[in-house]
C-alpha cells in the first residue's frame, strides 16, 4: 500500500498548527498558541516538520488547509501559505471545514466527556457573545448547519430537555458560568485548534479526489471583515 503523506495546516483561531500525516494517521505536529505569529511562523513550522520526518515537498501527496469559519486574517494567511506552496509544487490543495475538524479532533481526544448520544458543538470565537458554530452527532454527522450566532441563556432551550449538548472551543470556553446550571449543556473548557485533527478528513478527502481549485479557493469567512478604530490616545494633561 503506497504511503499519502499529507502536510496541514490550520490558522482559522489564535493557534498557528502545522501537521503531517501519513495514510489519515498523524506523524507529527506543532502547535503555538500565542496571538499575531501565523506570519512569521507559519513556513518556519513547515520547514520544522519536514525536516524532522526527513520529507521534502517531492514526497508529499497533498496539502490541507482549514478553510473556516475563524479569524478573517489567520484564515487568510493560512490558505494562502497553502496555495504558495501548490502553486510552487504542483500539488493538489483539499480544503478542511475548521468546526467539522474540531469535532473530529474533540472525539479523537475524548476530553472527558461520558454522554454516548451527546451531540457536539464546536464554537470558534467571534465578538463578544457571538460565535461560529455548528453541531454534530457522534458519527459526527451534522444537526445544525454552520452559522454565527449570538449565544444566551436560552440559545438551546428548543432542545430536547433529554439531549446532551457538548460546548467546546475558543468560542465555549465564555459560557463557562452561563450554561453552569443547565443539566443538559456542557462547556469542556481548554480545547485547542489543531491541523492534527484534520488528518482522517483530509486523507478522506484525498481518497474521494475532494481537491479544491488552487487559483480560485478563498476561506469561507461566514462574516465579511470589519475593520475597528484603534481606541484614541488620551492627550496631554
Amino acid at each position: 500500500m503506497s504511503t499519502h503523506h499529507i502536510l496541514q495546516i490550520e490558522t482559522a483561531t489564535q493557534v498557528c498548527s502545522v501537521a503531517l500525516s501519513a495514510n489519515g494517521d498523524t506523524t507529527a505536529f506543532r502547535d503555538i498558541d500565542e496571538p499575531n505569529v501565523h506570519a512569521a511562523r507559519l513556513t518556519l513550522l513547515v520547514e520544522e516538520l519536514l525536516r524532522e520526518l526527513g520529507l521534502s515537498f517531492a514526497d508529499l501527496a497533498a496539502v490541507a488547509v482549514s478553510k473556516g469559519p475563524g479569524s478573517y486574517t489567520g484564515l487568510r494567511i493560512g490558505v494562502s501559505t497553502a496555495k504558495g506552496l501548490c502553486y510552487a509544487t504542483d500539488l493538489p490543495l483539499i480544503g478542511i471545514d475548521t468546526l467539522a475538524g474540531m469535532a473530529q479532533g474533540f472525539v479523537e481526544r475524548n476530553m472527558g466527556h461520558d454522554a454516548a448520544n451527546a451531540w457536539l458543538c464546536p464554537m470558534v470565537d467571534a465578538r463578544r457573545m457571538e460565535v461560529y458554530s455548528s453541531v454534530y452527532d457522534q458519527q459526527l454527522q451534522p444537526i445544525f448547519p454552520v452559522a454565527a450566532n449570538i449565544i444566551d441563556g436560552q440559545s438551546f432551550d428548543h432542545l430536547d430537555p433529554d439531549q446532551q449538548l457538548i460546548l467546546f472551543g475558543s468560542g465555549a470556553d465564555k459560557f463557562e458560568e452561563l450554561f453552569a446550571d443547565e443539566k443538559n449543556v456542557q462547556v469542556v473548557t481548554g480545547f485547542k485548534n489543531s491541523a492534527r485533527h484534520q488528518s482522517r478528513l483530509a486523507y478522506q478527502a484525498f481518497m474521494d479526489k475532494a481537491f479544491v481549485d488552487v487559483a480560485y479557493f478563498e476561506p469561507y469567512y461566514l462574516k465579511d471583515f470589519v475593520a475597528t478604530k484603534p481606541k484614541s490616545q488620551p492627550g496631554p494633561l
